[in-house]
């Protein structure tokens, strides 16, 4: 583990700590604490300096850690896992397990990361979570052939999210075709699906997940400064139980690992009612743009197969792939 980690963990607690203290802990000298202090606002950790009293983060940390992870995953769940990975930084937690071999068919890897410094959303967009306060990970499976209704493979992943989410209680959530979460209407995350192979199999899927729970204020403007959906998080929902990260990611691993053999077996149709249930754009005047085409009419649904349904004067559309927006009534 590098000294920017250990400091990290060190500095966890939310307490202060005297520099002479972090550097005998850590067995460094004071100015390499000092270094490493001075860095870790690039990772969006906000530290608190007072005279005689050291250095403290703005608010503590509930760190991830991979045993317990894994110990609170379900005993069929458990089963199938190849492996669980925390790391505390990495570029992209989809690039990283695509880059390794794919596990065996019907077993799953999972990689997770405090911090991504090149997270990827979808469409080229970037992914920005501040250190520790979101669910960044990445899930490995293998289908020994393309199942049918591959397409609609985000939209399963965004259901089988959704539903730990709302076991926290959790009000006003909802899914936007084809792979936003939201809350009260705000973007509290999203599914990255990378695909690899042939159709006759076998065909690695790497589904990528990112959960916002707290979004500081630099965040929120961060990321309506670039075009993205204004950010909400689960941390202060009404109705929400205390969460602890290390739960709650295995309870999204376990309802992933369910949702991909359902999947692999049925395809989407069987999961289709579950996600009209929860349909953001159902009954909204929309804008579905592809490239130079563009669509105007009102979200009716999903088609068995995942595409999205809109009313248009002509009849109805259905739409495989673009950019949903909802139009504002004028």
């Amino acid at each position: 583990m590098s000294l920017r980690d250990r400091l990290i963990r060190l500095l966890a607690d939310g307490q202060f700590h005297s520099g002479n203290d972090m550097a005998r802990a850590l067995g460094v000298s004071r100015s390499a604490i000092w270094k490493q202090i001075h860095q870790l606002n690039t990772l969006g950790l906000a530290i608190e300096t007072a005279s005689r009293r050291g250095y403290r983060l703005s608010s503590s940390l509930d760190l991830l850690d991979a045993s317990t992870i894994t110990n609170a995953l379900d005993p069929q769940a458990r089963e199938a896992s190849d492996g669980v990975e925390v790391l505390f930084v990495t570029s992209s937690t989809n690039t990283m397990l695509a880059s390794r071999a794919a596990p065996a068919a019907g077993r799953w890897r999972a990689v997770f990361a405090e911090y991504q410094t090149d997270g990827r959303g979808r469409r080229g967009r970037r992914w920005i979570s501040p250190f520790g306060t979101g669910l960044c990970f990445s899930l490995s499976w293998l289908f020994s052939r393309a199942p049918r209704d591959l397409p609609a493979l985000s939209l399963a992943a965004g259901l089988a999210v959704i539903r730990p989410l709302e076991a926290t209680g959790a009000q006003e959530l909802a899914l936007k075709w084809p792979n936003d979460i939201l809350i009260a209407g705000d973007k509290l995350g999203g599914v990255l699906v990378d695909v690899d192979g042939d159709a006759r199999g076998p065909l690695r899927v790497v589904i990528g997940i990112g959960i916002n729970l707290s979004a500081p204020q630099a965040l929120v403007r961060t990321v309506t400064a670039e075009g993205g959906l204004s950010p909400g998080a689960l941390d202060g929902a009404p109705g929400k139980a205390p969460l602890e990260r290390s739960r709650l990611a295995a309870e999204m691993i376990g309802s992933l690992y369910r949702a991909l053999e359902r999947f692999q077996r049925d395809g989407f149709a069987p999961l289709a009612d579950d996600w009209r249930r929860r349909d953001y754009l159902f009954g909204k005047p929309v804008v579905v743009r592809s490239g130079t085409d563009e669509k105007c009419g009102i979200g009716c649904g999903i088609a068995p197969d995942g595409a999205l349904l809109i009313e248009r004067p002509e009849g109805i559309a259905a739409v495989f792939n673009g950019e949903v927006t909802v139009r504002v009534r004028e």
